[in-house]
């Protein structure tokens, strides 16, 4: 059992995560916080103004009755009031319970009767629709507010009656063990289990990851948040942002993302790898298309080479003419796609590959990888500014102790893990093990600690697939490989207790009708007619190739079936955050995945 710890760097001064917005409008009052986009543009926010926003809010939650401890849900997608309602129910000591605005009435049934909220706010009519049809269920459920129906100014009105300085007290009431946000875990199976992360939580994982990336979080940066902040990803990098003085905006218009950029001009982004893998295929095929592919692949090879030399010394002479000639005339342009001054990046949720990481970072956008859970108020290991390894997760953030258990699991100890699951003991107890003076958590991940400290994820030990020979495969290293066609949407490996490895694999629809062209194809030619196209398999069996070659011929894919309609969030089978609901697909896709096995299987 191997065993890493990385010292902290020191105790966090606040008591309350909403006390970085008053101790900003203290501080520093004309910081530009944060940007709200309107009709006319980009509005800027002052230190002072939010603060005076969220204590409005806040005096109005008190006059409703709201009181510290009591849960407060919060539904809608990525925009300004989600963080100026995050910072308010958390300044007068009340829990946030995030949920995500794609929501069904079930879950949002669920998770409003098993936290027991005794609010909600929602953005859309729509949503407060839902409310309403599952009120009756949810009988705990007091008020519910609708931000497009004016809640903000509502409970500004309603809380000028309220003295500010009860919401003050409250702040210097709380403590740093006291429970924060409920946030269910979007889960690829069962119910979703509400994970109890305290102001300590939130503020360890600010100040340690802000610490480490201090390049990226200060008052001269910026970010466009485009993450679900329902997800415990964006929230960690909303309230670091808040924190740090880094100007945080908000969108959610993931379509005019690229024309946001060129407005907004973020100094960094964070995403998960999908996107990123998106943003690579998506240039690649297009340079391709227009007939400049030649030039973009061997762009992309010095690119490569350039940052893998960033590890050995620095380029030489030859690279780095090579280098600068392709940043003039490839580079600057993928720059440009994200504002221009982006420079940065933070990934998460997922591998993202050695591959992808050294061909950002050779383009000059350095992309830190890290690894965290919902349990782990995200990041728990993170690449930081001077100590990087691309292909790894980083090192264990400040705080943290890390240990790989005799089955390759990763455990995880320190302030960012959670306390438990609401009203579920028995999941509590199977998650966190009392050892050695710390509390561990089993994070059901596999991975390995090298000599220096940094951690890679080689796969999910539920994921684990065992094929009928004895041999171990890790799904996630053939998916990531397959995944980086441009072609390719999804891919799903499966082989338990089979005679080989086979995948199952989907058509990203925004690159369809490059191939069509490229392949001489009828532009309207329905995807069921092309699942069994030998040019069509020819091209994804590229993307299978090289996948295999990551891997033993024993743990290869033999097969692969090409599937007629992509998976997506709305169709339910990703999560959130892009995660595929393993065993949903398994259970939908069951007849194709027989069909593999079966005589009638493809070759």
């Amino acid at each position: 059992m191997r065993e890493l710890t990385i010292p902290s760097a020191g105790t966090p001064p606040q008591n309350n995560a909403a006390q970085y917005v008053f101790d900003n409008a203290r501080t520093r009052p004309d910081l530009v916080s944060l940007k709200v986009r309107g009709t006319d543009g980009w509005r800027e926010v002052t230190a002072a103004e939010f603060a005076e926003q969220v204590l409005g809010v806040a005096r109005g939650l008190i006059a409703a009755g709201i009181e510290p401890g009591d849960r407060v849900a919060l539904m809608s997608k990525t925009r300004y009031e989600w963080t100026l309602f995050d910072f308010a129910v958390l300044a007068v000591g009340a829990v946030v319970v995030p949920i995500y605005e794609t929501s069904s009435a079930e879950q949002v049934e669920w998770i409003l009767s098993d936290s027991e909220a005794e609010s909600v706010i929602v953005e859309t009519a729509a949503h407060a629709a839902i409310v309403s049809e599952v009120r009756e269920r949810t009988p705990g459920l007091r008020r519910v507010w609708q931000i497009e129906a004016g809640a903000v100014a509502e409970l500004t009105a309603a809380g000028e009656a309220v003295d500010a300085e009860q919401v003050h007290a409250r702040l210097a009431a709380g403590k740093p063990g006291d429970l924060a946000s409920l946030i269910y875990t979007s889960g690829t199976t069962g119910r979703p289990k509400g994970c109890e992360l305290t102001h300590l939580n939130f503020l360890s994982e600010v100040s340690e990851v802000a610490s480490g990336l201090g390049n990226l979080f200060n008052a001269n940066t910026s970010t466009l948040l485009f993450l679900p902040i329902a997800h415990v990803f964006g929230r960690a990098i909303e309230m670091g942002a808040i924190a740090t003085g880094c100007t945080l905006g908000h969108t959610a218009d993931i379509k005019n993302l690229i024309a946001d950029f060129a407005v907004y001009q973020p100094t960094f982004v964070l995403s998960v790898p999908r996107v990123f893998e998106k943003v690579y295929n998506t240039a690649k095929q297009r340079a391709h298309a227009d007939g400049k592919g030649k030039i973009f692949d061997r762009a992309e090879a010095v690119a490569i080479r350039y940052s893998e030399a960033m590890d050995s010394g620095g380029a030489g002479p030859a690279l780095r003419l090579q280098h600068k000639v392709f940043d003039k005339l490839v580079y600057s342009k993928l720059r440009a796609a994200l504002g221009g001054q982006c420079t940065a990046a933070i990934s998460g949720g997922a591998p993202l590959g050695a591959r992808l990481g050294h061909f950002f970072r050779g383009i000059g956008v350095t992309i830190y990888e890290g690894y965290g859970l919902t349990e782990t108020t995200a990041g728990a290991c993170l690449n930081v500014e001077d100590k990087i390894k691309v292909g790894s997760v980083g090192r264990p953030v400040a705080g943290m102790s890390v240990q790989i258990a005799d089955d390759g699991e990763i455990l995880l100890a320190g302030p960012v893990v959670f306390d438990g699951y609401w009203k579920n003991t028995t999941a509590t107890a199977d998650a966190l093990e009392e050892r050695g003076g710390k509390t561990w958590f089993h994070t059901g991940d596999i991975g390995e600690i090298d000599d220096d400290g940094f951690v890679t994820i080689t796969g999910r030990k539920k994921e684990l697939i065992v094929t009928a020979a004895g041999k171990n495969v890790a799904p996630a290293v053939l998916e990531d490989r397959v995944r980086a066609h441009w072609l390719v949407s999804q891919c799903l490996v499966v082989g338990d207790q089979k005679p080989f490895i086979a995948a199952l694999i989907t058509l990203d629809p925004e690159s369809l009708p490059t191939w069509l062209e490229k392949a001489g194809r009828p532009a309207d030619t329905a995807l069921s007619e092309l699942v069994d196209d030998k040019d069509l398999r020819a091209e994804i069996q590229q993307a299978v190739d090289d996948a295999n070659r990551a891997v033993s011929q024993a743990e290869a894919i033999k097969k692969f079936t090409i599937l007629a309609a992509d998976w997506t969030e709305a169709g339910g089978q990703l999560t959130p955050s892009l995660k595929l609901k393993r065993n949903l697909v398994m259970s939908e896709r069951a007849g194709d995945i027989a069909a593999l096995y079966s005589s009638a299987g493809r070759d």
